[in-house]
């Protein structure tokens, strides 16, 4: 986990790390902006990374064909000379305007910014982990149950692990899990059939037949714990129930957008979307804008090629408020020897 020992002050921060939040980093990286950008997400990428990485995008502009992983990887290079700095796997939890106009910002993991401007690019809302509804879950979570895969598997101490999902996610840390020996892997699934990458289904098969991993099919329907959880209580497709023992349970249902506290900061609303002058895509706070899948505005269509058309006009706005001493004019990277400059690319 980073530290935050003091105030980051910044000309502007980005909420959200997908595909239109990297655009905004490039667009006012050109302006001569440096971004710091926060998304809940443990990577870049949002919705294309965490729902899309392997299918196909057919409508970005002179791209004939890329996935969504592909994308963001581009995007990422695009933004790479302005020297963007992430902060991963926190949400924003505060937003409050200081007397000389900027914006005072905590997160959930105690970062706290002052910035000048604050660009929501938070498409549908901060992704986050479906929840596992059992009763009497809830005080393990933490302690012996987990929504993540395991950063460092412990290789001493010998565990029951169960793994609980069918996509990437639950099949990566059965694997991680199971280059222990020391550790116990079972992975538990509704069906025998997993939507996750073709290598990653190889694997566990592998794994399976080696006998390092045990293949579970059926549903929890209840636990066995006192102060500590013991293990689950597991039904199949006929409803027949069994016991599985367990020291620690990983759970992968998928991820779940939910708008947060963006909803409780006093903006302009309509139907759980930001409203915005279509003009500067300012939202109803000056100093606060607004991008990509969040905004609604008469019109608008939720493509991604409307967010980069969308960040462009919010990053020349924002400008008036960064730099208000400074005109700032349009260049073209085609002619611009500052901007070639600023690309790091020879002309």
């Amino acid at each position: 986990m980073d530290s935050y020992p003091s105030t980051i002050q910044t000309d502007a921060l980005i909420i959200g790390a997908g595909p239109v939040g990297l655009f905004q980093v490039f667009e006012l990286g050109l302006l001569g902006v440096r971004a710091h950008v926060v998304d809940a997400l443990p990577y870049a990428g949002g919705q294309c990374a965490a729902l899309y990485a392997d299918k196909p995008i057919y409508d970005i502009p002179a791209i004939k064909r890329c996935t969504g992983q592909e994308l963001v990887e581009r995007l990422l290079d695009q933004a790479a000379p302005f020297k963007p700095t992430f902060h991963f796997d926190q949400t924003i939890e505060t937003l409050e305007q200081q007397g000389d106009g900027r914006f005072s910002l905590q997160t959930s993991l105690g970062a706290h910014f002052l910035a000048k401007t604050v660009f929501i690019a938070a498409g549908v809302g901060a992704f986050q982990a479906r929840q596992l509804q059992i009763d009497g879950l809830q005080p393990f979570v933490g302690s012996q149950v987990h929504y993540r895969q395991p950063a460092a598997p412990d290789t001493a101490v010998p565990h029951d692990n169960v793994v609980l999902g069918g996509e990437d996610g639950a099949l990566e840390a059965a694997i991680a899990l199971c280059a222990s020996s020391a550790q116990k892997v079972t992975l538990l699934h509704r069906r025998a059939v997993f939507q996750a990458q073709a290598q990653l289904v190889e694997k566990i098969a592998t794994l399976r037949a080696s006998g390092r991993l045990r293949f579970v099919e059926g549903q929890i329907t209840g636990l066995r714990a006192q102060q500590r959880l013991h293990g689950i209580v597991v039904a199949d497709k006929d409803g027949e129930e069994s016991n599985i023992a367990l020291d620690r349970l990983y759970v992968f249902l998928g991820l779940s957008p939910k708008l947060g506290p963006i909803a409780q900061w006093s903006l302009e609303m309509e139907r759980k979307q930001l409203s915005v002058n279509t003009e500067t895509f300012a939202t109803s706070l000056p100093g606060i804008f607004a991008v990509g899948d969040i905004v609604t505005y008469p019109g608008k269509k939720k493509l991604i090629l409307s967010g980069f058309h969308e960040a462009t006009l919010a990053a020349f706005a924002a400008m008036a408020i960064i730099t208000p001493d400074e005109k700032v004019f349009l260049q073209y990277t085609t002619t611009s020897s500052k901007l070639h400059q600023a690309l790091g690319v020879a002309h």
